[in-house]
């Protein structure tokens, strides 16, 4: 009943849809000025990243004579409905749907007489739900790097460092935070892995858990029923082996987390849960099936 009583202690979390966010310098309001269209992108990129949405451009008017932007609409990446799928009809594992028609959008126009773009029109609300600000990065339009990083990358590429050192090595540079709240426990997390260690009164390790981004960001998308066991063992010292798994929309089995256990009591399982609601940034499964 150990599993049982751990999950029972776990709150749960709605992940609300629309921004409620105070008023602040970083979010859109009609009539904010940009100097180019670039800007008005990068501005309203920034604020979906700390949001937790991921935005595209959509459609634009050019002026005739000279070709220039005279509007931009920004939109949510989720905007829309996809159209009519022109592939083989006997095709059985088709692609999921990503659209939800949500209206969140930034519009601006040029104003010819001060030669700045203005915003005409904001909406804050969507109908999906958000990505937490730790995941946030992994979304398409947050994927890129600084021009001071983008040079780093050169210089190594010109030193014979490979790419994949090169980014590990931005991610390190990038740091991490120190997470607090658990006794004994010592937890670190950067860009892209997470990782806890639960320590006894004689500072011996008794529980690990990990995650690295690409679980981290399939939970959020396919998190939602999880299942959880610790039916394998290792052979010395025969440590509980727990895993938390699912199925992503190839319906394919996707690993959320993974942990080494001491035991199988009730604080050592609500220590996992805690650490693994922790790392997923608090969003809570709605269900989890268990052995």
């Amino acid at each position: 009943m150990a599993i049982e009583e751990a999950i029972i202690n776990i709150e749960e979390t709605d992940n609300d849809s629309v921004c409620k966010i105070p008023e602040v310098e970083w979010i859109p309001r009609v009539d904010m000025q940009f100097d180019s269209e670039e800007v008005a992108y990068d501005f309203y990129n920034e604020y979906g990243g700390r949001v937790g949405f991921s935005i595209r451009r959509k459609y634009k008017n050019n002026n005739r004579k000279d070709g220039k932007v005279t509007s931009r609409n920004f939109v949510c990446c989720k905007e829309g409905k996809r159209g009519e799928d022109k592939r083989d009809r006997k095709t059985k594992n088709r692609r999921a749907e990503t659209r939800t028609d949500c209206r969140a959008r930034m519009l601006i126009a040029l104003n010819v007489e001060f030669g700045k773009y203005i915003v005409k029109d904001f909406k804050d609300t969507h109908n999906h739900p958000l990505i937490s600000e730790d995941c946030a990065h992994m979304m398409p339009s947050q994927r890129k790097i600084k021009s001071v990083q983008a040079i780093d990358v050169e210089l190594a590429a010109d030193c014979g460092i490979s790419i994949r050192k090169t980014f590990e090595l931005s991610s390190r540079q990038a740091g991490g935070r120190e997470s607090i709240g658990f006794t004994k426990t010592q937890c670190l997390e950067d860009p892209s892995f997470f990782y806890a260690m639960q320590l006894d009164s004689s500072a011996m390790i008794t529980n690990i858990f990990w995650a690295d981004s690409k679980m981290i960001s399939d939970y959020g998308h396919f998190g939602d029923v999880l299942t959880f066991d610790t039916m394998y063992k290792l052979v010395h010292g025969n440590w509980p082996v727990a895993v938390f798994l699912g199925l992503n929309h190839h319906r394919e089995i996707v690993v959320f987390g993974a942990a080494f256990m001491y035991d199988e009591t009730t604080d050592s399982f609500g220590w996992l849960f805690n650490t693994f609601l922790n790392a997923m940034s608090h969003k809570a499964p709605r269900m989890i099936l268990t052995d």
